[in-house]
């Protein structure tokens, strides 16, 4: 038996699996069958309330499209936030749709020509990451006569301890090392560019609070410095995230609270430099990581070996990440349970395993379930984030996993 994930609050301790007020199977009728992923959208906003309260007055708070950029999702999370982070054409098309071009900001080491061309037309910030991609913004901004808005991505000097993927503090194809910003910053201010300032992400999905803490003052330190030997202060620095969420058994959520109190602690003494900077962090997979559910339905369960396992007709196809083909070292569990039978006592240890056909689709490693039947409902939580989106949906001809939003109340 293989420990699994801690199941979120909003959903520990039912009998059924309820989300958003409602119960899972008449969503799932809704929706129209399983495989499908369910967001709740109460929680979503409890979320985004939950963080304002926590940052000091003046720290926005920015989305992060690629966590999951659902339409319904997006439609819900855009007036509820400040900005609105895109990593592609196509991610900034359906910002676009929701929040002004001025909220929106566009980062990625890859963008093409004609995406520069998009957010430059649409009055995006541009977040810069090579010294050829500012030289290619300048050189379309004269083509189409507008002066392009651009801040610049900076690989910091330092990483965020603890974090899933580290970013920082070591050779990136993200952003621009740190000991040559300055000299870019003088050359944009001289070009006429608009420059906005500096975008300092060192990390993602850590939950030490410490070192998340400790990230944020070293990025304002370091955007002071720079600041200072550019000779430009900043208008705007986004100092990043990296909150991460529990996953796996024995993981302990960020206390945003007093990540909050020490970023204002260190924004009241930060260089007369950044005096008139507006600070933005940018969240993706804390806000709506936890609101989501994948639900998906028993086809079989068998015995081999003298190991049970639990065919669903879903898989990684769906949800990659819970399969742990996601950037996982170790295969752990995410949080599981039988949705008909949340509150059962378990009576068996199976493998819960997908449609596809490749060993690679185990949802669950011999986890300890409840008696299951064809036709029960599995469902994996942490589903929110990077789920329907970042996994192989057109692998082997299967239809993609349904997605449904529920308003629900803050």
């Amino acid at each position: 038996m293989k420990p699994i994930g801690p199941i979120p609050p909003a959903f520990s301790g039912q009998s059924r699996l309820i989300v958003g007020g409602e119960d899972f199977a008449a969503l799932l009728a809704q929706a129209g069958d399983t495989p499908a992923f369910l967001y709740d959208g109460g929680a979503i906003a409890a979320r985004v309330a939950r963080l304002r309260a926590a940052l000091p007055g003046g720290v926005g708070v920015h989305y992060a499209i690629k966590a999951n950029p659902h339409g319904d999702l997006l439609n819900a999370i855009g007036p509820l936030v400040d900005g609105l982070d895109v990593a592609s054409g196509g991610e900034l098309a359906m910002a676009l749709a929701v929040k002004p071009a001025a909220a929106i900001s566009f980062a990625g080491p890859g963008k093409r020509d004609d995406e520069l061309a998009q957010a430059i037309g649409a009055g995006a910030t541009l977040h810069v990451e090579s010294e050829g991609e500012a030289d290619r913004a300048l050189a379309i901004g004269e083509r189409l006569g507008l002066t392009p808005r651009i801040a610049v991505r900076v690989n910091p000097d330092f990483e965020l301890r603890g974090s899933g993927m580290r970013m920082g503090g070591r050779a990136s194809p993200f952003g621009i090392d740190a000991v040559r910003l300055p000299a870019l910053v003088r050359r944009l201010v001289a070009a006429g560019a608009d420059w906005h300032g500096f975008h300092i992400f060192a990390g993602s999905q850590t939950l030490d609070t410490a070192a998340i803490i400790e990230a944020q003052a070293a990025t304002l330190a370091l955007a002071g410095r720079l600041a200072d030997e550019a000779g430009a202060a900043p208008a705007f620095v986004n100092l990043g995230g990296g909150f991460g969420i529990p996953y796996f058994a024995g993981d302990r959520p960020v206390d945003v609270e007093a990540v909050g109190a020490a970023l204002g602690e260190a924004l009241a003494t930060r260089g007369a430099v950044l005096a008139e900077t507006g600070f933005a962090v940018e969240l993706g997979r804390w806000l709506v990581g936890e609101a989501g559910v994948y639900c998906t339905r028993v086809v079989d369960v068998k015995e081999s070996g003298g190991e049970w396992f639990v065919v669903v007709d879903g898989g990684l196809h769906h949800q990659l990440a819970a399969s742990g083909n996601f950037g996982t070292v170790v295969r752990r569990n995410y949080p599981v349970a039988v949705a008909e039978r949340m509150d059962a006592g378990p009576t068996i240890t199976a493998s819960v395993v997908g449609c596809l056909c490749t060993p690679l689709d185990r949802l669950a490693d011999r986890v300890l379930l409840p008696q299951v039947a064809v036709g029960d409902t599995i469902v994996l939580f942490q589903a929110g984030a990077y789920g329907a989106t970042a996994s192989p949906s057109a692998f082997l001809g299967h239809a993609p996993a349904r997605e449904w939003f529920i308003p629900g109340k803050c």
